[in-house]
């Protein structure tokens, strides 16, 4: 049997570690890697097998025979299942089955026969990254880790990418650190024997889209419910976001039909026209065991608050260091109140709802009724006849998308139909980043067009599944920030099986013009009350945004000051400067700016070992 020593560790929330082979050679990189406070998970041998931080109650450990599994995060299997998946285990690939039928969100790790498998989530949420130290392969769940043990910098190319808007797939999955690999979410590592050889290895595929709205639902709220349930199973005192839409009302019901107590938190919008608090109190009504906090709405941090005093090691830039305030300022609130865990409902507009680009698709496979739907688009979103039909004719693959992009950098930003029945948003760098920059994003995004498979040969769903692995990138850095601050957070709505109920259902029926997120709606109807289940309108907190970009001017301006990604020759400094003394400046209100404040911000927050 494997055994922990070194108890002390970190709190619920912020699970990280390294993965070794049982190998002398791997155990002499382990030990340098194992600091004061990290623990350790040994082979039967004795040597190391996982180094790191996590707490007691997020890691379930097994062994049987020559196998050995780890489960690392949320998920609500126990040692006895696990020791009966390892007795049965034959074959490393046969762990294929085993993480598509476990519910949560974790990593998996495997060692057999000398052999080792590391995974994490289809979603992203959960990343592995590997690295040759000391020619030893070293799996581990943070990119910065494998950097400092190899004392690399940042690259710089990567960077250069990462001022993209947006940053296009495969290129936001590459790694931030030299000579550290990333592992799609897709992809298991497999570590050889010898200990030094790896590879990817496919474990998961999105469903086909296939199911009716009608068998789907009931999937859906059994998927929705037992990711709930992993998180609150335990009783105690939970807090969950309760904004009034629809995504975060259901998670607030579903969490009240559990053992824990719930104590739920509003933040009301600044904007007078904003009706969350409407909703969210008209929810509370039918709550009555549920505490409901609701905050002062001048209260809340606006967007850029705080950009100066971020502190947090992350292993790669985001663009969360906007919304971090806002996201960490209620925290302390609910710990005061003993809540454990913070329950969100992000990802509900990523997985309830769907890109309009399947119709792409299905104005080629079900004209008459693509017609009636586009119609039906078109008026909602005021999409141009000529606009929409050229869009329609398009049909360039997404290898042609990218070099096409690569030519068209500088050009102003399409229009939204353009955007909507695309493959994505057509990337685009703006006035303040250099053209030695712009050559080196250019060639990126060549190199990757010519050897890029696209995420499903179905623009809509390779549209589906990019949103949600971009929006996961985000929500792990602000996990690891609110772990940090006291009270973890989870957002059911990302796990794995809950994305694959969701995506199983037609796109004709989990997007449409005349009905919002049907596929909640169906799934949440006898949990939460019809009344809640009418809303059809979302909160855009443009305000906020706005109010940040003139409040925070000061701030922005002293991050351009001493600029790191203009040491670099990436940005013109003095081109932000300029920027950051009219906030009002047309074209900020797309949040253009995101993406350079996050890689300026990362850049400040590493250590001086860690860059030039």
């Amino acid at each position: 049997m494997t055994e922990l020593h070194e108890s002390a560790g970190t709190g619920p929330g912020d699970a990280h570690f390294t993965v070794f082979s049982d190998r002398a050679d791997a155990a002499a990189v382990a030990r340098s890697l194992a600091h004061p406070g990290t623990r350790t998970l040994k082979h039967p041998s004795g040597r190391p097998w996982l180094v790191g931080h996590w707490d007691d109650q997020e890691i379930v450990t097994a062994s049987a025979g020559r196998t050995a599994l780890a489960v690392i995060g949320c998920c609500p299997v126990d040692t006895t299942e696990l020791e009966a998946r390892a007795g049965r285990l034959r074959d490393l690939a046969e762990l294929d089955a085993l993480a598509r039928s476990l519910s949560g969100s974790f990593h998996l790790v495997a060692a057999m026969d000398q052999q080792l498998r590391v995974q994490g989530t289809a979603s992203g949420l959960r990343l592995v990254f590997h690295a040759a130290v000391d020619g030893v392969r070293v799996a581990a769940t943070r990119a910065d880790v494998l950097a400092a043990a190899l004392g690399h910098d940042p690259d710089e190319e990567q960077l250069a990418v990462g001022l993209l808007w947006p940053v296009p797939y495969p290129l936001f999955e590459t790694s931030h650190w030299r000579a550290v690999t990333a592992v799609p979410p897709q992809d298991a590592l497999i570590v050889a024997a010898d200990g030094r050889t790896a590879r990817h290895s496919r474990w998961w595929s999105p469903p086909e889209p296939v199911r009716t709205l009608a068998d789907g639902a009931p999937l859906v709220r059994e998927a929705l419910t037992t990711a709930v349930d992993a998180r609150t199973r335990q009783g105690g005192v939970v807090s969950c976001d309760l904004s009034g839409g629809l995504d975060s009302t259901s998670i607030c019901f579903l969490a009240d039909r559990s053992p824990a107590k719930v104590v739920a938190s509003t933040w009301p919008g600044r904007d007078p026209a904003d009706t969350d608090l409407h909703w969210a109190e008209r929810a509370a009504k039918h709550l009555p065991d549920v505490e409901h906090v609701v905050w002062e709405a001048d209260a809340s941090p606006l967007v850029y608050d705080g950009l100066l005093d971020i502190d947090d090691l992350l292993d790669e830039p985001t663009i969360g260091v906007m919304d971090r305030s806002r996201v960490l300022h209620h925290l302390p609130g609910m710990a005061e109140r003993g809540s454990r865990l913070h329950i969100t409902g992000i990802g509900g507009d990523h997985v309830a709802w769907c890109s309009e680009a399947y119709y792409h698709r299905l104005a080629r496979t079900e004209p008459l009724f693509a017609l009636r739907q586009l119609r039906g688009f078109r008026a909602l979103w005021q999409w141009p006849l000529g606009a929409t039909v050229r869009a329609l004719a398009e049909s360039r693959s997404y290898g042609r998308f990218l070099a096409d992009a690569a030519g068209h950098l500088r050009d102003p930003l399409p229009d939204s139909v353009t955007t909507s029945l695309a493959w994505g948003m057509p990337p685009r760098l703006f006035d303040w980043v250099t053209p030695d920059a712009e050559r080196v994003v250019q060639r990126a995004l060549r190199e990757a067009a010519a050897a890029v498979t696209p995420l499903h040969p179905d623009r809509g769903m390779h549209t589906d599944l990019e949103a949600i692995r971009s929006c996961t990138r985000v929500i792990r850095q602000w996990d690891r920030m609110a772990a940090r601050a006291g009270v973890p957070m989870a957002s059911p709505f990302l796990d794995d099986r809950v994305i694959e109920a969701c995506l199983a259902i037609r796109p004709q029926e989990r997007v449409t013009p005349w009905s919002y997120k049907p596929v909640l709606t169906a799934a949440m109807r006898g949990i939460v009350p019809e009344e809640c289940l009418r809303r059809t309108t979302k909160a855009a907190a443009a305000m906020d945004a706005a109010d940040g970009l003139r409040r925070h001017r000061a701030d922005l301006l002293a991050l351009w000051e001493d600029s790191r990604l203009e040491q670099l020759g990436l940005v013109d400094g003095d081109a932000l400067r300029r920027l950051a003394q009219r906030p009002s400046a047309p074209g900020l209100r797309d949040a253009i700016l995101y993406s350079t404040i996050a890689a300026e911000v990362w850049l400040r927050g590493l250590s001086p070992v860690r860059t030039r």
